[in-house]
């Protein structure tokens, strides 16, 4: 099934997450992209990479709500993968939303990309800024897809050093998905009529950590030491 949507512009669209989600929707060539950066202009190797590439590099002062209103204006869907220093999702995010609705962008997707937990600091943050996306009349999807497996050392798997501390039950499931997999599955969403106003939740595999641990050991070929 075709998207609806034309222009995609991604807020953060040179950071970890952001960078691979504006390869997905650059290789898939249905779209026209626009990488939104925060003045001043600064150089960065990702934005000349994405522009050689075919996006649009864009550039404006958050604070400035006509500076931003101007570089939304003609997008469709604008995809936020912005993150804080300061863990604060809501206050980093609100001004984007406010000029979204006044450039009549038709989707927005919120800095969620992740999984569901309870409250901090961080997805508190997430979850009252997710509220005022709900509220705005603007259709939004708000995508869960589980821990990156990229960052599974955050959890205790020490690659270099081959080791694995369990903070949990070995036997619990985690879901995970690489940052490339999180990036065609966010086209997905544009794709399906059910990810209007929805929660969408996405895993690249589910697996325990017994079984992580059983597939680091196996492409390594080497034994981990375990702590627990």
């Amino acid at each position: 099934m075709s998207s609806q949507f034309k222009t995609v512009t991604i807020a953060g669209g040179t950071g970890n997450l952001g960078y691979h989600i504006a390869e997905a929707f650059l290789n898939d060539g249905s779209y026209y992209v626009k990488i939104l950066r925060r003045k001043p202009k600064t150089e960065n190797e990702k934005a000349k990479l994405l522009a050689s590439k075919g996006a649009e590099i864009v550039y404006a002062d958050y604070d400035q709500k006509d500076d931003l209103v101007n570089v939304l204006k003609g997008t469709d869907v604008i995809i936020s993968t912005l993150s804080d220093s300061n863990a604060n999702l809501y206050d980093s995010q609100t001004p984007l939303l406010a000029a979204a609705k006044e450039a009549s962008v038709k989707r927005f997707i919120p800095s969620e990309f992740g999984f569901e937990v309870g409250v901090h600091q961080i997805t508190d943050g997430k979850i009252r800024f997710e509220e005022e996306v709900i509220k705005s009349g603007l259709e939004y999807t708000i995508i869960y897809n589980g821990l990156f497996q990229e960052f599974l050392g955050w959890i205790g798997f020490d690659v270099k050093n081959k080791k694995a501390t369990f903070y949990a039950d070995g036997n619990k499931k985690l879901h995970t998905t690489s940052l490339s997999d999180v990036g065609k599955y966010t086209i997905e969403t544009l794709k399906m009529p059910e990810a209007r106003n929805s929660f969408i939740k996405v895993a690249g595999v589910t697996l325990s950590l017994n079984e992580y641990l059983q597939k680091f050991e196996e492409i390594s070929g080497e034994n981990y030491i375990f702590f627990f």
